[in-house]
């Protein structure tokens, strides 16, 4: 699967060739899925599979990954190369281990042995797979629509998401699952100025590039206020539990006081603080033709994770506001609100809590808010439980390969990732 380059973003370069390998891969290498469940195609990259339950009329669960993948800086130093999937000492090393085809192999893993002992699930079983997430696409989308439109109501929904980390916090211990019980919006926008064009020898006080420099300049991390959800403060009173020293006696403090929360964790930066606000990165910038020629337009694109409890229409309300030019325009190019959080006190989430003390005994099952956007996200406005989360460990260093060098998971871990799913769905009321 990772020598398949399923590069989304480079689909009009590389054509659909290496999707359409994959679906015939997994054809392939899943018999018993493919000779089992029906299988629908939605766009040219969707898949959906149906499982049959034992109660035709209960609400379906659906298991959702994608099989898509981000672009490779060739210059970058990967030990081996992204797209051969190199195994060595226990581990697989390429593009997609982790994000997302090593939690879509361990779902397939499971169904597969599940239908060679002769198992049937208690109620239908749904598998969405989606080739272009990482271009927020179009696949799940209409997968959604398209269960919502036949009256299909999810019991359930878990797509990628947290997974199993070791001292997620300071000074809490052991390991926990983290399941996300509600994702950030995601929005793109982009901010364009025209300036009068001329000879570089003779520039006005302020050129096209240097009014989008300044716009860029003025969204700093302060820009969005910091907001605690109900999921991080039922985060934080559990990990108090399992904190030592000081970390017990903070950690009860900051659950009982959102407003402290918001504060002390957008103090912190970097992760904790995305939790709690609205993250704003620039992260590409155009203008001008030659060096020695004014620019006549120049344009930053910014990529903005909304907090719950803001929407896209106030999110670029408050960027107009703090860069304060009128001459910049801004175009939302694409965005979601963020989704509602799911319940934690319900059989879905024990469900998971179960499972995950099957695959990983030793981990205590945390819910939090997803500072990325993931294909669920479709979901949750029709779907009263949607959850995201990949069964696998991952250190922090895992985490960094994630859209960055040397992506790679360990065999013993899809080996455990494969028991949570089968466990889940043997578990299924």
């Amino acid at each position: 699967m990772i020598q398949l380059p399923t590069v989304s973003a480079e689909r009009d370069a590389r054509g659909l060739e290496p999707f359409d390998a994959f679906v015939d891969l997994i054809a392939e290498l899943y018999p018993l899925v493919h000779a089992h469940l029906e299988r629908e195609r939605h766009t040219d990259v969707g898949l959906l599979f149906r499982w049959a339950g034992r109660d035709a009329a209960a609400a379906p669960a659906v298991l959702m990954a994608h099989y898509d993948v981000v672009p490779v800086d060739e210059s970058d130093p990967w030990t081996y190369p992204p797209f051969e999937g190199r195994i060595a000492d226990g581990w697989v090393y390429g593009r997609g281990t982790l994000d997302d085809k090593g939690p879509l192999v361990v779902i397939l893993e499971a169904v597969e042995n599940l239908l060679a002992a002769g198992f049937t699930p208690a109620r239908d079983v749904y598998l969405s797979f989606g080739g272009d997430e990482e271009v927020y696409g179009r696949a799940a989308r209409e997968t959604a629509a398209s269960l919502r439109d036949r009256g299909v109501v999810p019991w359930i929904v878990i797509d990628e998401g947290g997974a199993v980390v070791d001292a997620p916090l300071p000074f809490v211990r052991g390991d926990a699952a983290m399941v996300g019980v509600g994702e950030k919006g995601v929005l793109t926008v982009r901010l364009d100025a025209r300036g009068d064009g001329g000879h570089a020898s003779a520039p006005p006080a302020r050129t096209a590039v240097g009014r989008i420099a300044r716009a860029v300049d003025r969204l700093t991390p302060g820009t969005f206020a910091p907001r605690t959800p109900p999921a991080i403060s039922r985060m934080l009173r559990l990990f108090a539990d399992r904190a030592g020293g000081p970390g017990r006696i903070l950690y009860r403090a900051l659950a009982a006081a959102p407003l402290l929360t918001a504060r002390a964790l957008a103090a912190m930066g970097g992760e904790p603080a995305a939790l709690v606000r609205t993250t704003i990165a620039a992260t590409m910038q155009s203008g001008g033709t030659a060096p020695n020629v004014l620019p006549s337009q120049a344009s930053a694109t910014l990529n903005l994770r909304i907090a719950l409890g803001e929407t896209v229409e106030s999110t670029v309300r408050r960027l107009r506001k703090r860069i304060g030019d009128p001459l910049v325009r801004i175009e939302v190019v694409e965005g979601d609100d963020p989704s509602a959080e799911s319940p934690t006190g319900n059989e879905q989430f024990a469900l998971i809590a179960a499972a995950v003390a099957v695959s990983h005994p030793h981990a205590a099952t945390v819910p939090y808010i997803m500072m990325q956007a993931s294909d669920s996200r479709h979901y949750h406005a029709f779907s009263p439980a949607v959850y995201r989360f990949a069964p696998l460990a991952m250190s922090a260093a895992q985490r960094a390969g994630i859209h960055g060098v040397d992506e790679r998971v360990e065999i013993s871990e899809l080996e455990r990732g494969e028991r949570f799913h089968r466990a889940l769905l043997e578990r299924l009321q």
